[in-house]
């Protein structure tokens, strides 16, 4: 029997091979972003690993932007504050399809514009606005089965 060559694209298939998952449209992303409510946000630690919250959030397609509510004690929060970059990761409508947005977060925090010395409320709401610079996420088109 002989080895197969680089150039035998047989040697890489099996019966199990099905279609390859297709990049999805930008639109196709915004759409699923637009559908789902939850998502996982990652943050970077500052060990460089990374950090990841499930979020409630809101996608202004118009905007291109990400809204989570959260306190302004959370370790995202921190974390964003002092390294804005992070990315959104939605799951699709099957175990194969999801979306990525990615970009850099501002926190909106009403007590910004407090009287110097005042002591901030341990719950206080902030909002995280990410700012999406990139979309990116796959879809696996199967055949329908009869």
């Amino acid at each position: 029997m002989s080895e197969p060559t680089a150039t035998d694209t047989t040697a890489d298939t099996t019966p199990n091979d099905g279609p390859a998952p297709r990049a999805l449209t930008d639109q196709e992303l915004s759409r699923l972003l637009g559908a789902q409510r939850f998502g996982v946000l990652a943050s970077v630690r500052s060990t460089g690993h990374p950090h990841l919250s499930t979020v409630l959030y809101d996608w202004d397609a118009e905007e291109r932007v990400l809204r989570v509510s959260s306190t302004a004690d959370r370790l995202k929060v921190r974390q964003l504050r002092r390294d804005p970059r992070a990315s959104l990761h939605v799951d699709g409508p099957d175990v194969w399809s999801f979306a990525v947005a990615e970009g850099e977060a501002e926190i909106v925090d009403p007590a910004d514009g407090a009287a110097p010395g005042a002591q901030p409320l341990p719950d206080r709401r902030v909002t995280i606005a990410l700012r999406v610079s990139r979309l990116y996420g796959t879809a696996l088109d199967l055949p329908a089965r009869n």
